[in-house]
């Protein structure tokens, strides 16, 4: 704006000089000298912004060419473009747990910002808590600048209602140098909704199978001595609950709320992705190879494999697999399972973690299982976890250069992402990690800051021989979801999409749990709810915005 206004300033001069010069006036001297001052002023801010850039650009080319291949160490001229005059606190907002030593990391954080002229404020709303404070806080009179966001997590809610600052190629450029350089190039259509990039997305994309973790002990017990398809697991199910819950109150599965991590399994058997994934509206299509036809993108209740998934999930039911009152047991099934409540849970990786922790009684044995092994295995997608900057923020350019250090600085990301090196684990020259005895008080990857600024290239070493052996078996399976891309954009029917929002939330979870009377009747009448709430006006403009992205598929 400065050049633009020095720039009408010269041209309104040399009009009124040439005026004067056409009537014979005198006096063109001093017009002559205005005009100089302000060319040389002109010429001398141009020449400071071209130094500024350059000086960056030199800093940046000292840097490894890519995350991984070296120590990134971010300097203050690296953000010439940024006014670091005066002191700035960044708030930023975050969800989860926080661990012990938090103020000890965000402490040290601090310190590594000083030379920056900058400090980070940190709160952390808990799990119970942000789905009521997520969007009062943006909404209300707090000063947030950075806030931790996910399509799971209010992104494209959020953004529709103007939430978030529209991070455009040029302003990343200037204030987020490290991004710029080493950001994913394919991430960014992630976080693109209607032409506008809303969030910065986390930088890796890694394969997200799902699988199941039994009690091995006790499948030995029943003479069940491996798991390798969904009707082994079925079986399991129905001798633990027939055999082994009577006996010692222990459940098959220890379902709480729903079964939704059972129906993601389930749903691997069919090679399924989803086109939309809004809250409780989620539309799936089964993957052949190709970007699918409209037609073969279906609201969940509205899937044949989800109707056959009831009646399975109704067999175990009604068999005892889990207590009659799951859909209010506030107890997690990961907890009920490393405590000896459950013989099974489901879902990613993570069930190693349980499985690990009920292994620590005597005689208990755990294993996980693939039972999808002939079919792909998703990727988890780089928008899953993300980071955006507010529309209220009151220095958006402070808060990208403090989100650009998070991501990228070797130091501020392994801070965030691990702790203290030392204490909460130690690193070998292969970047991979190993956590400390200590880091019960600060888990790696435990913050959603740190699933929002990973880059994929820290490992964990040390990683149990079993639980290599499914991932590293995941790679060759590994199909990025074609529909990724497209960011349905509901503002033309927000209220329908509530509406459709609202029966779901009533009807999924007892289906998932098989607590019905009468499986097909329920699916039935929760379909005509749908319906009557305004599912063929979702439909219809899914359908246009959908044919629009495929015309740009080419």
């Amino acid at each position: 704006m400065k050049k633009k206004r020095l720039l009408a300033i010269v041209m309104s001069l040399c009009l009124t000089a040439a005026a004067l010069a056409g009537c014979g006036g005198s006096g063109g001297g001093s017009q002559e000298s205005a005009q100089e001052n302000a060319a040389a002023e002109t010429t001398a801010e141009s020449a400071a912004g071209t130094e500024a850039a350059q000086s960056t650009g030199a800093s940046l080319d000292s840097l490894p060419a890519a995350v991984g291949e070296g120590t990134i160490t971010a300097t203050p001229e690296m953000y010439s473009n940024i006014d670091l005059s005066e002191p700035y606190t960044v708030n930023m907002y975050l969800i989860g747990d926080t661990p012990n030593d938090w103020d000890r990391v965000l402490e040290l954080a601090n310190e590594y910002l000083e030379p920056f002229n900058t400090s980070l404020n940190v709160t952390i709303m808990s799990w119970s808590d942000y789905q009521t404070m997520y969007s009062l806080v943006l909404a209300g009179g707090e000063q947030v600048d950075l806030i931790f966001t996910a399509p799971w997590c209010y992104m494209y809610t959020e953004a529709a209602k103007g939430s978030f600052y529209e991070l455009t190629d040029e302003f990343i450029a200037n204030n987020m140098p490290l991004t710029n350089k080493y950001q994913a190039a394919e991430s960014w259509d992630e976080t693109t909704i209607s032409g506008k990039t809303i969030a910065v997305p986390s930088n890796v994309a890694s394969p997200m199978g799902k699988i199941v973790a039994i009690r091995q002990d006790l499948a030995d017990k029943y003479g069940i001595s491996e798991l390798t398809t969904w009707e082994d697991y079925m079986n399991f199910c129905q001798t633990i609950a027939e055999q082994e819950t009577p006996q010692s109150g222990i459940y098959a599965m220890p379902a709480s709320g729903n079964n939704s991590e059972l129906w993601d399994v389930y749903r691997q058997q069919y090679d399924t992705f989803a086109a939309v994934s809004s809250g409780n509206v989620v539309m799936y299509y089964q993957y052949d190879g190709e970007i699918p036809a409209k037609e073969d993108i279906k609201l969940v209740c509205e899937l044949d494999y989800f109707r056959d998934f009831a009646h399975d999930m109704k067999t175990l039911a009604d068999a005892g697999a889990w207590s009659r009152s799951a859909l209010t047991n506030t107890v997690t099934d990961d907890d009920a399972f490393g405590n000896l409540q459950g013989a099974s849970i489901a879902w990613n990786t993570s069930v190693f973690t349980y499985m690990e922790q009920a292994e620590k009684t005597e005689g208990v044995q755990c294993t996980a299982y693939d039972i999808t092994q002939d079919h792909l295995v998703g990727a988890e997608a780089y928008s899953n976890n993300d980071m955006a900057i507010t529309a209220g923020s009151q220095n958006p350019e402070r808060a990208a250069m403090v989100l650009d250090l998070m991501k990228f600085d070797t130091y501020l990301n392994k801070l965030l992402l691990l702790g203290i090196e030392g204490e909460h684990y130690s690193i070998n020259e292969q970047n991979e990690y190993t956590e400390l005895e200590n880091s019960t008080n600060y888990a790696a990857f435990s913050t959603s800051v740190s699933w929002a600024i990973k880059n994929g290239d820290l490992t964990e070493g040390g990683v149990p021989e079993r639980e290599k052996a499914i991932t590293d078996a995941w790679e060759e399976r590994v199909v990025m979801n074609p529909t990724i891309t497209f960011v349905f954009d509901d503002t033309n029917v927000k209220s329908y999409m509530s509406a459709v929002d609202s029966v779901l939330a009533d009807y999924i979870p007892m289906l998932q749990l098989g607590l019905v009377d009468d499986v097909d009747a329920t699916i039935d009448e929760c379909v005509q709810k749908c319906y009557d709430a305004g599912l063929q006006n979702i439909y219809d403009e899914f359908n246009t915005q959908y044919d629009a992205w495929v015309a740009t598929r080419g």
